[in-house]
């Protein structure tokens, strides 16, 4: 029969952490966070360290070596880079060991981030499906901006070929949006020399430190005006 009695205390590797946890309280977003985990093996083997991962946004290193004899003690450097990330934030780290009772610790950094004030670009749509398109017709879309943030907005458009309105009128420097408001533009790109499926991709880039750069997907299937005949015809019948 297996045993399934616990393993006596201080017998193989055991890994101790003097904290598994940190909390910065509240920082400013662009600040780069480390700090310095320790522990200590506080079992009668040596503790090997086989690995340190992290969460995204967060790296991590063992700062000692990777075998720890008994009673001794080693470092795990944590490093948490705030830009991008915002309000109460937590990060966390996995430290794999051959401790038989806890092969995995895992260690977490938090944070409360304070934004300062910013546009923050936002897209009624990010796709948008134009349906049929009549060959030798231009492809026409409109697309609200939006800015959900404090500061006004900045917003270009670019497109190898598509033209950009705003009220009827062309778009020829950025489109400025005020905070808390929408504005709606209009594209237009010349009738494509082509039939089938199309896709178009227009890029936008704003002042919003955290997204500079969107992009707005244009689809639709362009047919001939015979094409559409047939279709009408086909309708017709079934009605």
């Amino acid at each position: 029969f297996l045993s399934t009695s616990p393993i006596p205390a201080g017998k193989g590797p055991k890994i101790k952490f003097k904290e598994e946890s940190k909390d910065f309280g509240r920082v400013k977003q662009g600040e780069t966070l480390t700090h310095v985990f320790v522990f200590k093996n506080e079992g009668d083997e040596t503790l090997k360290i086989k690995s340190v991962r992290t969460s995204c946004g967060c790296t991590a290193a063992l700062a000692s070596n990777d075998e720890i004899a008994p009673g001794k003690s080693g470092e795990v450097k944590v490093s948490f880079d705030t830009r991008g990330y915002m309000q109460k934030t937590a990060k966390y780290i996995y430290v794999e060991s051959n401790d038989l009772s806890q092969s995995t610790t895992t260690l977490t950094l938090t944070a409360d981030i304070e934004v300062p004030p910013m546009p923050k670009i936002n897209l009624s749509a990010y796709s948008i499906d134009l349906g049929l398109i009549l060959e030798n017709e231009e492809i026409l879309a409109k697309a609200k901006v939006e800015n959900k943030g404090e500061l006004e907005l900045e917003a270009s458009f670019i497109h190898k070929e598509a033209s950009f309105y705003w009220k009827g009128k062309k778009i020829s420097s950025p489109l400025k949006v005020a905070s808390g408001k929408a504005e709606e533009i209009e594209i237009i790109i010349p009738a494509p020399k082509r039939t089938g499926l199309v896709r178009e991709y227009i890029q936008i880039r704003s002042n919003d430190p955290l997204r500079p750069t969107l992009s707005l997907s244009l689809s639709g299937y362009i047919v001939t005006y015979k094409q559409v005949e047939e279709l009408f015809a086909k309708l017709k019948k079934r009605g």
